[in-house]
C-alpha cells in the first residue's frame, strides 16, 4: 500500500486536487497501480466540444472566448481523469500558438486543443506530425505562406529550438534546411484549411542533419524523433527534463533525465510510457520534489473551483488570467509559460488576492461559513484549511492564521460577519495553498 502522503502528492500534481475519495480509493494501492489508475484516461470517454465553439463567429470572438476558457477550466475540474486535461494544459504551452495573436478564431483553436487532449498520452511521433499543419500552428508560426524561392524559417526554427531538441542542438543549416522543405505546407485565406501545394514546394537538394536529399516537410520530424541516432535521443531527453519540470521540480536529479529518456525511446516514443516512468520514479516523491513547485494561475483558479463548487464563470478568469500572467489560449510568446518564479511577482500575487477575494464571497453568500464563529479559533483555522486541501500547514502559516482570526474576533465582537469572511481570504493565500 502507499503511503497516503504519497498519494496526495501523485493527486496535487495529476489531478490539480487531491480529492478525499480520491486519496482513499488509491491509497489502498501500490504506486505503479495508483499511477496507472490516474493515467487510465479512457475513463473521460469522448469529450464534446460545445457546438458554439466549432464555428467561426466573427462578431462574437469575445463571448466564444469566455466560452472556450470556461469550458476547458470546467474540464479540468470536473473529468474523471484530469491528467488528460493537465497534460492539454502542457502541450498548449509546449506546441504553443495563440487566440488573438494568430488566428483568433475559436474553431481552429478549439481544433487545436482538441487534439492536444486526443493525443495527450499517445504517440509522441504522431503528435508532433499533426501539431505542424494544424491552422492554428500554421498561421501563428508563419508557415501559412510558405512557399519556394521565399522560404519563411519561423515554424522551422521553433519546431528545431523549443518543440524538439533544444538551443545547440542543431546548426542553420538545418534551419535552412527545414524551411525549404516546410515550403507548400500552407494554409491559405479565408478557409485556412491545410493543404499541400506542390508547385509552392522547393524540390531542390537540402542538407538537413548531414544527410543531403530534397526532404519535405513531415520527413524532417520523423529524422528527428525516429531515424537520426543522435537527434533521436537528444529528442527524448528534451521532453523527458520538460515533462519533470512540468510535473517534479524545476532541477531533474543526476540521472532522472536520461532514465526517463530510456524508458521513453524504448517505447516507441509513448508519452504513457514516458509520463508513467516519471509518476513512479522514486526522485517523484522526494522532498525536493514535494516543495518543488507553484501552482500555475490555472492550478490556483482549478484549485478553487474544486474545493469551492463555485462557478467557475465567477472567477472572471477570462480576463484574470492574464493579470495573474497565464491567459488561457494565450501564451506570451512561442517558447510558452515560464513556470514557478514567475508567477509569483508583485502584480501576479495581488490578483491572486483579487480572485480569492471573489471566491470568498461566493462562498459567503447567504451567511455560507457562519458557523465557524461557533468553533475554538484553532478548530476554524483547522476546518477551512480541510476544505481547501491543505493538510500540513506549516507552524508559522498555522500560527499566524490562528492570531489573526483571533484578533479579529476579539476587535470585532459586535459583528461577527468579518471574521470567516478574512479566514476564508487568507487560507486560500497560504504559501500551502499556492503549492503545487
Amino acid at each position: 500500500m502507499a503511503a497516503t502522503a504519497d498519494i496526495v502528492h501523485l493527486l496535487r500534481r495529476t489531478e490539480f486536487v487531491a480529492r478525499p475519495a480520491r486519496v482513499a480509493e488509491l491509497s489502498a494501492r501500490s504506486i505503479p497501480e495508483a499511477v496507472d489508475d490516474v493515467l487510465d484516461i479512457a475513463r473521460n470517454g469522448i469529450i464534446e466540444v460545445p457546438d458554439d465553439l466549432r464555428r467561426f463567429r466573427p462578431d462574437h470572438n469575445w463571448e466564444q472566448y469566455e466560452t472556450a476558457v470556461f469550458w476547458w477550466l470546467g474540464r479540468m475540474v470536473t473529468a474523471t481523469r484530469p491528467i488528460q486535461e493537465r497534460m492539454t494544459l502542457f502541450w498548449h504551452g509546449h506546441f504553443t500558438s495563440s487566440w488573438w495573436d494568430g488566428l483568433s478564431r475559436a474553431d481552429f483553436m478549439i481544433q487545436q486543443n482538441q487534439l492536444y487532449r486526443e493525443l495527450a498520452l499517445g504517440s509522441y511521433r504522431d503528435l508532433a506530425q499533426r501539431m505542424a499543419i494544424e491552422p492554428a500552428m500554421l498561421v501563428y508560426l508563419d508557415n501559412n505562406g510558405n512557399r519556394v524561392g521565399s522560404p519563411n524559417q519561423n515554424f522551422a526554427r521553433e519546431l528545431l529550438e523549443l518543440f524538439l531538441l533544444g538551443v545547440g542542438n542543431y546548426t542553420e543549416g538545418d534551419v535552412d534546411a527545414a524551411a525549404r522543405a516546410w515550403t507548400g505546407h500552407n494554409a491559405a485565406w479565408p478557409d485556412y484549411v491545410y493543404h499541400f501545394v506542390p508547385e509552392r514546394h522547393d524540390s531542390g537538394q537540402k542538407t538537413f542533419m548531414g544527410t543531403t536529399r530534397d526532404w519535405d516537410g513531415p520527413e524532417i520530424i520523423d529524422q528527428v524523433l525516429l531515424h537520426h541516432p543522435t537527434a533521436r535521443i537528444t529528442a527524448a531527453r528534451f521532453i523527458a527534463r520538460k515533462l519533470w519540470v512540468y510535473f517534479a521540480s524545476p532541477s531533474p536529479p543526476p540521472g532522472v533525465v536520461e532514465h526517463l529518456a530510456d524508458v521513453f525511446l524504448a517505447s516507441g516514443l509513448e508519452l504513457r510510457a514516458l509520463l508513467r516512468a516519471l509518476l513512479v520514479h522514486p526522485e517523484f516523491y522526494s522532498s525536493a520534489s514535494r516543495q518543488g513547485l507553484v501552482r500555475s494561475p490555472v492550478e490556483y483558479v482549478v484549485a478553487i473551483a474544486a474545493h469551492t463548487g463555485l462557478p467557475l464563470a465567477e472567477s472572471g478568469f477570462s480576463w484574470m488570467g492574464e493579470r495573474m500572467g497565464q491567459s488561457l489560449f494565450n501564451p506570451p510568446n512561442v517558447s510558452g509559460w515560464r513556470p514557478n518564479a514567475a508567477w509569483l511577482h508583485s502584480a501576479a500575487l495581488s490578483a491572486r488576492a483579487m480572485v480569492a477575494r471573489h471566491a470568498t464571497w461566493g462562498l459567503r453568500r447567504d451567511d455560507g461559513f457562519a458557523h465557524l464563529n461557533d468553533l475554538p479559533v484553532p478548530e476554524a483555522v483547522a476546518a477551512v484549511a480541510e476544505h481547501f486541501g491543505i493538510s500540513d500547514l506549516s507552524v508559522r502559516t498555522r500560527t499566524a492564521l490562528e492570531s489573526a482570526h483571533q484578533a479579529e474576533r476579539q476587535a470585532q465582537a459586535w459583528e461577527s460577519w468579518w471574521a470567516p469572511t478574512n479566514l476564508l481570504t487568507m487560507t486560500m493565500l497560504a504559501p500551502e495553498f499556492h503549492l503545487a
